[in-house]
């Protein structure tokens, strides 16, 4: 735990997906690094939190996974508001939709406004598959040469550290350089926004595709929070209602400077968005 930054970060909202506890991949020690540095009033889980089909194939549950559910637990015995959406890697769970564990309140869509006043959509998105024709790479996302690209991060990112450079995820660079992986991601987005539009929400938040995303679609907002095999971030709302990303290996690199760090984050992408849109005009 990086005590120097303990709840440092405030947020009226989060959100995290994509978790994947009981898989060796899962960033576990990083998570719960982040979830000792937040405070916020509502916590959205937006499904795959705990990978069944991972677990069902090989069972791995080290301590910290077991650590990340006391926390996420403490997190809702505290005051904060807990809701749990379930992915396509935890879909039992969406039987007991409806239903709550201890405080943790269990749906399979959710709806939440911000404090701005916009109506956002909140899903896992794996439904979004029988849209767009991305099933074949989601399905890489749960193939061997998935598996074998990350194990190859995580041997990577032990150099790295070896080297006291901070995380960088390889398996996101060369997904970002394959023309399949991002025409699929792409046709996501839209299919996402799509649906948003149509429930006549100004947002929607959702994962599944490991890709975290904050961008203007058509007069939505799409967000997706990311994931926490590869890139380790979340969705956070501002006391303004205001959405960003926040990337926590680079986040904890800045120590107590998290917020100044988030906000430096927040302004270069925002002026790389705009640099990007100028030059396609």
């Amino acid at each position: 735990m990086l005590q120097a930054v303990a709840g440092s970060l405030s947020y009226r909202t989060i959100w995290l997906s994509d978790i994947h506890l009981g898989d060796r991949h899962c960033k576990a020690d990083y998570l719960l690094e982040f979830l000792g540095a937040i405070r916020c009033e509502t916590l959205f889980l937006v499904g795959d939190i705990v990978d069944l089909w991972s677990l069902s194939n090989r069972w791995h549950w080290p301590a910290q996974h077991s650590a990340v559910l006391r926390r996420v637990l403490e997190l809702a015995d505290g005051g904060t508001r807990v809701v749990f959406v379930p992915g396509n890697h935890d879909e039992l769970i969406r039987d007991f939709v409806g239903n709550a564990f201890g405080k943790i309140a269990i749906e399979r869509q959710a709806v939440h406004v911000s404090a701005a006043g916009k109506r956002l959509l909140i899903t896992h998105g794996d439904e979004f598959e029988t849209w767009i024709r991305c099933s074949a790479f989601t399905r890489f996302l749960g193939s061997a040469s998935y598996g074998a690209l990350l194990r190859l991060n995580r041997a990577y990112n032990r150099w790295r550290s070896w080297r006291g450079k901070p995380y960088w995820s390889l398996a996101t660079y060369v997904k970002h350089r394959v023309a399949n992986a991002r025409r699929a991601i792409d046709s996501f987005e839209q299919a996402a926004s799509a649906h948003a539009r149509e429930r006549d929400f100004d947002s929607i938040v959702c994962g599944h595709i490991h890709h975290p995303s904050r961008r203007e679609i058509d007069g939505i907002l799409y967000c997706n929070d990311g994931d926490w095999v590869e890139n380790c971030t979340a969705l956070a709302e501002t006391a303004a209602g205001a959405l960003e990303l926040l990337h926590w290996p680079r986040l904890r690199a800045h120590g107590p400077g998290l917020r100044a760090a988030n906000d430096h984050e927040a302004a270069t992408a925002a002026a790389a968005a705009a640099a990007a849109a100028a030059a396609t005009r």
